[in-house]
């Protein structure tokens, strides 16, 4: 499963889709180029998943407006509260009328009930507007096949919660029609998302 997880996210990687560039490249907008050259309509497709508040929600519920989708868990240690964390930061600069709504999809379904979800993304610092989904094994791989990633129980560690989950580090940017507009890396800044985010239609 961890080989599959890999293979799956170079390929995303390689379909980009553009490698980021240097820092110094930079339009007038002030956003990095490969912000507007990462649209595919082969990411982001049908899912039926359920919310913290535990409701049945699917794509189509977030029609109409714009979506960033991170795929974690709650147990995570470092990849998910910091993305998480500098997708609220980036909210702060970004007017209300382009701030898309946060999607937080968990794929530790054993762990991650609706109600430890809801709790974990009032932490502090997350966005205002942000919802957590889970679902079944067979609901969340339906979902993750359609952003073209994957996801797997790992081995057994000291963590806290006892062991860890490989799952993708990109952030999707989703558009009004649930395709991708564009996407983020785990590296890119607060101010990198908010300047992106600003200069898309």
């Amino acid at each position: 499963m961890r080989n599959a997880f890999f293979a799956i996210s170079a390929s995303l990687a390689m379909l980009s889709f553009a490698a980021c560039s240097p820092a110094g490249e930079q339009q007038a907008s002030g956003a990095n180029p490969d912000c507007f050259r990462r649209s595919t309509d082969m990411v982001g497709g049908p899912f039926e998943l359920v919310g913290s508040d535990g409701r049945t929600l699917t794509q189509k519920d977030f029609a109409g407006r714009k979506a960033l989708v991170f795929f974690g868990y709650t147990y995570c240690p470092d990849i998910c509260p910091i993305t998480l964390y500098n997708v609220g930061k980036a909210m702060q600069d970004v007017p209300a009328d382009k701030q898309p709504a946060t999607i937080f999809i968990s794929v530790d379904p054993a762990r991650d009930t609706p109600e430890t979800i809801a709790q974990y993304i009032r932490s502090n610092g997350f966005p205002k507007e942000i919802m957590g989904l889970t679902g079944s094994e067979a609901q969340l791989t339906a979902a993750a096949d359609a952003f073209k990633t994957s996801f797997g129980r790992g081995d057994e560690s000291e963590s806290a919660g006892g062991y860890l989950v490989s799952h993708s580090s990109i952030l999707y940017l989703m558009d009004e029609n649930w395709k991708l507009q564009t996407f983020f890396m785990q590296d890119e800044s607060a101010e990198a998302i908010a300047s992106c985010l600003k200069a898309l239609d």
